[in-house]
This record gives structure tokens, C-alpha cells and sequence, in this order.
């Protein structure tokens, strides 16, 4: 019951600052402090604590943070097999200022994780028969992306996209690939060209989605909730009461529990709850990896907010 998480991994540099600051201005923060993030790598990460074999597939430089970044990885519990160390390249660096609200804006240098290509492919391919989900985002170069999805959609395996960082739009060709399809509401807006903020644009949203193609598309709205939209039609999940401090691997928290639950042959509804649970744990600490559920966290969580 393995994931394959095939996407970015960077060293967050993250400043805390009163509010976020405005278009050319310079802001004083009042924190300052490193952690291991990236998409890709945080999504591995979430399964991993989560009790769940998974594979983390991707590039880091040879430099002191890809060294670090690896190590993580391993002592995390993920199978870095296939993480490759790019001679050249630096690794991915992330520059996130956050505010006292939680909120966030994110700036990344590509550097590694631009050259994830037929090789990082191969080594998929290789591993889905034994994978019941891949977890794809956007952080990486997407013909590798659409090429690991084809061929995980051929062998019936479970197909998780988070559309980030945000597209303007996707090719039509893709959408039917895609088992499940998790954008916020910022994704979304980008991909359906409208802006959505409330369960009235998600649920427009989410329908022309599906349209398109995905067989279920889950639209998380921050503290205001998520919406499911499937051929059953849709369904609304309420967030949970928590004080956010830093969001920025939400998303991530709630893709690795979804994709976890998954793996574990939950129901999707089940699975989706898995991902509520997870991602409003993880507001409430600071960082990206260092933010995300422990298993007795989790299921503390889990069964409380049943």
C-alpha cells in the first residue's frame, strides 16, 4: 500500500512579519528561521508520518541544503531512492514571508527541480505497479508530470493532482487523467478564469471541472471549508476550529492525508475528512515539514472531530 510523490523539494527561508507587506515596500519581520518544504517533499513527508510507505521522486543540488534536504527526507521515513543530486544545479529555495494572521506569500528559485526529467519518469513507471496513488503538483516540469500521470492512469492508479503553483489553465488532453484534482481557491480561480471564494464560484468551478474531464474535484476554501464535487454530486465539509499561525503546507497536510487514507483503502469521503483533519493541524505550528501530523496527533485529531 504505497504513494509515489513525484515533485519539488526546497529549503524554506521564512521571515514572520506583522501583515503582509504591500508592492515596494520594505517591511521589518520580527522571525526569522529555515525549514525543509517543497511541495513534492512535504506532500512525501505527511504520507510518511501518517504511517504510509512512500517514495519521494525528484532533484536536489549538490549544495549544503541538498545535503540537509535528503537527510530530512530519510529521517522522516521517507524511500529516497528516488531523490537524484544534480552535479550543477542549486536546490530549490523558497522565500516565504508569513504574517501574524497565518497568511502567506511564497517566491521559489526552481533551481534543481527544473531538471526532473525521463529520468525521474522511468523511476515511476518502474514503481506504479506496486502504488495504489501518485501525488503530482506543478513545481516540477510538467511534461514529466503529464507523462508520470498517463501512465499511472493506464495501470488504474490512483491519480491526486495539486494544481501549484498556480496554472492559467491546463491542457484539455490532461483533465481526464486526474482521478482527484485539489486546488484552493486560488488554483482554482487560475484554472477556471473567475474568481472563486465562496461554496456559490467553487461549486460552479468544481462543475466545469468535472466537465472537463476529473473524476472528482476537491476545492479547499481555508477556514471557510471544502467542497467535494463528483458524477454523485457535491458535498460540503466544514473547516475545523483551530488558531492558524503559519499555512503554508495546508494544502500539502491535506494532500499527503488524503493520499495516505487512500493508500489504506478508506472511502473518499473517509479520505477526505483525513485531509481536513490534517490540514487544519497544521496551521497551527510554524514551517512547512515541521508543521504536519504525527500519527498519534492525527488520530488523536481524527477521532475527536468525528
Amino acid at each position: 500500500m504505497s504513494v509515489i510523490a513525484l515533485g519539488s523539494i526546497n529549503m524554506d527561508l521564512v521571515v514572520k512579519v506583522p501583515r503582509l507587506p504591500s508592492v515596494g515596500e520594505t517591511l521589518i519581520g520580527h522571525e526569522f528561521f529555515s525549514a525543509f518544504g517543497g511541495k513534492g517533499a512535504n506532500q512525501a513527508v505527511a504520507v510518511a508520518k501518517l504511517g504510509v510507505p512512500v517514495f519521494f521522486v525528484g532533484q536536489v543540488g549538490d549544495d549544503d541544503f541538498g545535503q540537509t534536504l535528503t537527510l530530512a527526507l530519510k529521517a522522516s521515513g521517507v524511500n529516497i531512492s528516488g531523490l537524484r543530486t544534480h552535479p550543477e544545479l542549486h536546490s530549490g529555495v523558497a522565500s516565504i514571508v508569513v504574517s501574524e494572521t497565518g497568511e502567506n506569500t511564497i517566491a521559489c528559485a526552481a533551481g534543481a527541480n527544473g531538471a526532473v526529467d525521463e529520468v525521474e519518469v522511468e523511476f515511476v513507471r518502474s514503481h506504479l505497479p506496486e502504488t495504489q496513488v501518485l501525488l503530482l503538483e506543478l513545481g516540477i516540469p510538467f511534461p514529466v508530470v503529464l507523462a508520470t500521470a498517463q501512465a499511472a492512469h493506464e495501470l488504474g492508479v490512483t491519480v491526486i493532482l495539486d494544481p501549484a503553483p498556480a496554472p492559467d489553465g491546463l491542457p484539455d488532453s490532461f483533465y481526464p487523467l486526474i482521478d482527484i484534482l485539489t486546488p484552493n481557491e486560488v488554483e482554482a480561480s487560475h484554472l477556471v478564469g473567475f474568481p472563486v471564494e465562496d461554496r456559490p464560484s467553487a461549486e460552479q468551478a468544481a462543475q466545469i471541472l468535472q466537465e472537463k474531464g476529473v473524476q472528482n474535484v476537491i476545492i479547499t476554501l481555508g477556514e471557510q471549508g471544502a467542497l467535494w464535487q463528483s458524477s454523485q454530486g457535491s458535498l460540503w465539509y466544514d473547516s475545523y476550529p483551530v488558531t492558524a499561525i503559519d499555512t503554508v503546507a495546508a494544502g500539502d497536510a491535506f494532500n499527503g492525508a488524503l493520499a495516505a487514507a487512500i493508500a489504506s483503502r478508506k472511502p473518499l469521503s473517509e479520505a477526505l475528512h483525513w485531509g481536513m483533519v490534517a490540514g487544519a493541524l497544521s496551521v497551527t505550528k510554524n514551517g512547512a515539514q515541521p508543521s504536519l501530523p504525527d500519527q498519534k496527533t492525527f488520530f488523536s485529531a481524527l477521532e475527536s472531530w468525528q
